[in-house]
C-alpha cells in the first residue's frame, strides 16, 4: 500500500460526498486506501458512506472523539507507506495522489508534504 487517505467527518455529509467523489477519481491506478472516521454525526454521513462508497474503510465513532484522536484511530490501522490527512470539504484533482506518491518516492528524505 502506497498511500492511506484519512478523512475525519462531523456532520458535513454533502461536503464529504463531494470529497469522496474526487478521491475516487484520484485513486486511478494508484495503490490507495481511504478511511473515513465519523465523529458521531447525526446528518446521515455514515449511511451515505456505506451506501455510495463501499470501498471506504469506515470507522463510525459512538461519540465525538475530536479531530486528533479520530485521525490517530485511522493512522493506527493505515497500511500506507504515506499518509494523507484530508479535510472533508476538500476536492482533490485527479492527478493529486499520483503527484504525491511520485514526489515522496523521489524525495526519500522528506518527512512530510502539504497539498
Amino acid at each position: 500500500m502506497k498511500l492511506s487517505v484519512i478523512i475525519v467527518n462531523y456532520n458535513v455529509e454533502f461536503f464529504l460526498g463531494q470529497c469522496l467523489l474526487s478521491v475516487r477519481k484520484a485513486m486511478q491506478d494508484n495503490d490507495v486506501e481511504v478511511f473515513v472516521v465519523d465523529n458521531n454525526s447525526v446528518d446521515g454521513s455514515v449511511a451515505m458512506v456505506q451506501e455510495k462508497f463501499p470501498e471506504v474503510i469506515l470507522i463510525a465513532n459512538q461519540e465525538n472523539t475530536g479531530f486528533s484522536r479520530a485521525n490517530n484511530q485511522a493512522i493506527r490501522l493505515a497500511g500506507g507507506e504515506y499518509i494523507l490527512l484530508l479535510n472533508p470539504d476538500t476536492i482533490v484533482e485527479e492527478d493529486t495522489f499520483d503527484k504525491i506518491i511520485r514526489f515522496m518516492d523521489g524525495h526519500p528524505d522528506a518527512g512530510g508534504l502539504g497539498v
